[in-house]
């Protein structure tokens, strides 16, 4: 079975990947001493509630190819960082903490260390072996690099690529 639990460490005792229950379970949360919630999806979490304490961003798109995270993934790096920076512990969970989540912790690692998306992918499987990031935000990673971490509406590379997005939706 491996290592099939809700939260596993990413970088020790500062960035974690898991599942929505990680998210919901006061123990796991205090335990780790989770600061800061990057949520992937629309599923309520207690930390949306501000009196949790817990600083959260939440980046609301659906596990399907077509979804936009490259968008999104400059403020979750951002995000992470700056909690990161400040002694903080990020848990970034999805509901299962498969494809969302470990695409959101890869971005991450590319933009601060600078590593290509292959290998980013493969240390966040290393650390939670069940990882398995949909081909769209595959393609997603490979674009962030690409346009050198800030994917915007005015960079070229981003709008060919929603423009691509957006015309297979339209079949």
């Amino acid at each position: 079975m491996g290592n099939w639990r809700n939260i596993n460490v990413v970088i020790d005792n500062r960035l974690y990947l898991g599942t929505i229950e990680a998210a919901k379970s006061p123990r796991t949360l205090s335990e780790r001493r989770i600061t800061h919630i990057v949520s992937v999806g629309t599923e309520p979490i207690p930390a949306d509630n501000p009196a949790s304490g817990i600083r959260q961003l939440r980046i609301p798109i659906e596990d399907v190819d077509y979804a936009d995270l490259l968008i999104h993934l400059p403020a979750a790096c951002q995000f992470i960082h700056e909690a990161v920076s400040a002694g903080g512990v990020v848990l970034v969970h999805c509901v299962q903490g498969l494809s969302r989540s470990a695409a959101v912790v890869a971005a991450y690692l590319m933009w601060s260390r600078r590593m290509r998306p292959t290998d980013a992918i493969e240390t966040v499987r290393r650390a939670r072996e069940q990882v398995w990031i949909n081909p769209g935000f595959q393609e997603q990673l490979v674009l962030f690099e690409l346009c050198r971490y800030t994917p915007s509406n005015s960079d070229g590379i981003y709008q060919n690529w929603r423009r691509n997005v957006d015309r297979a939706l339209r079949r």
